[in-house]
């Protein structure tokens, strides 16, 4: 194959990978919500759902190992149980989410049938996928992406050129901060330590026989990707803004995207819309499903049984959480992401700057820090809050959920400068 080419249908993939049920619905929303501040949004929403997971692809490409690579600098006991953690989370709620958002947007509109049909379907095709996991990179990158790209890219530009010109004003306090936090609803870094190995092991690299030569493909591929992710969360997110006016006040995050795509699409809107759900939800799933499925595959000596049952226990997971509505969802998966997104970004920063900076005495101590002080993030999802005004009031930044990022940084450079006296 043309490497060129290579290259390209790789990042298409990436960026399919990527795009999912919340990547979906999440953009116009923050849209709705942030109106003239849409562009603060972007701009927070830009490092936690677009810089970081691309990050993680950097970092694949400089370990080109498994999860487990991520965290062993730290320990192998501490590695494990992140993989574990890892993978646990992935098959119990984005890849779930995946299913509800195709229920709620691509078939319940049209067929009055109950969550849980929809769901086993669903799961049963991502399974079928998994197995025959030697096709993913090139079904994907080929045909489904430019399908989702397309389609994206006519209701963005409608609405570009067709909203109403009243802009309601934000419904945030700190719009950058909202962007950040939200980004932590996409999984995209989570997805971008899972997915990226999934890309690692299927992609075929008979051309690319040495270490660099891989690196430079999964880079650029990486790059590819986030380009693609920041054309269309942006113009979603603007989409959202522009037509703000026209939504309900307490329209769910779903009403908004089917509005949207109803307003831009006219009559065709829901069929259009549908197709896109389906496939970017669809895309998403499977590389969860594959990527958990090989890390059982790695830890049991390459056993293809052991991958398929892995696959298939993920699969039976996603159809009993996939029954569910969206928003039960992601409430649910709040408080996993509070304590375990902020260790995920650590570990993909610190695998990405160069090794010299990034010892295991570095690796140790920014991670403890990081998990001392974001359980005050993870506590606040779980127990009153009121009852952790104390505490948050001497951290910087805990007030916006953020409280583990100046202490993670201070322990970074300084561990850093004790190593260069």
């Amino acid at each position: 194959m043309n490497k060129t080419k290579e290259i390209w249908i790789a990042g298409f993939a990436l960026f399919s990978l990527f795009f999912g049920a919340g990547n979906l619905i999440l953009p116009p929303t923050l849209g709705f919500n942030s109106g003239a501040d849409w562009w603060i949004v972007v701009l927070g929403f830009i490092i936690t759902a677009i810089a970081i997971p691309i990050m993680a692809i950097f970092a694949h490409a400089k370990l080109q190992g498994t999860l487990y690579d991520f965290g062993k600098k730290v320990s192998p006991v501490f590695s494990t149980v992140f993989c574990f953690l890892i993978y646990i989370i992935a098959v119990a709620i984005p890849s779930p989410r995946t299913a509800a958002v195709t229920h709620e947007i691509a078939i319940h509109p049209f067929f009055d049938t109950s969550p849980i049909l929809t769901s086993i379907f669903y799961f049963v095709l991502v399974f079928i996928f998994a197995v025959n996991r030697s096709r993913i990179i090139s079904l994907i990158g080929q045909f489904l992406t430019p399908i989702i790209v397309i389609i994206l890219l006519v209701i963005i530009g409608i609405a570009f050129f067709t909203s109403p010109g009243t802009v309601n004003p934000s419904t945030f306090k700190n719009p950058f901060i909202d962007g950040v936090l939200e980004g932590y609803q996409t999984f995209d870094a989570i997805a971008g330590v899972v997915v990226g190995a999934v890309i690692i092991i299927s992609l075929d690299y008979s051309s690319h026989t040495t270490f660099e030569a891989k690196r430079r493909l999964i880079r650029r591929a990486g790059f590819i990707a986030g380009t693609g992710l920041l054309l269309i969360y942006g113009g979603l997110i603007l989409s959202g803004a522009l037509f703000s006016s026209t939504f309900l006040e307490n329209a769910s995050r779903t009403e908004v995207l089917s509005s949207l795509s109803a307003q831009t699409l006219g009559n065709f809107g829901t069929t259009f819309l549908s197709v896109l759900v389906a496939l970017a939800c669809f895309t998403t799933a499977v590389g969860i499903v594959t990527g958990t499925a090989d890390y059982i595959k790695g830890i049991c000596n390459d056993s293809k049984k052991a991958y398929i049952t892995a696959a298939a226990l993920a699969s039976v997971i996603g159809i009993i959480v996939g029954s569910y509505q969206v928003d039960f969802i992601i409430t649910l998966a709040v408080p996993a992401l509070m304590f375990l997104y902020p260790i995920t970004i650590v570990l993909i920063l610190l695998n990405v700057v160069p090794d010299k900076y990034a010892s295991k005495l570095v690796f140790r101590g920014v991670v403890l820090v990081t998990f001392i002080f974001s359980i005050t993030d993870f506590l606040g999802f779980v127990i009153p809050r009121e009852n952790l005004i104390g505490i948050k009031s001497i951290i910087p930044l805990a007030e916006h959920s953020l409280g583990w990022v100046l202490p993670s940084l201070l322990v970074f450079i300084g561990l850093n400068l004790k190593r260069s006296r």
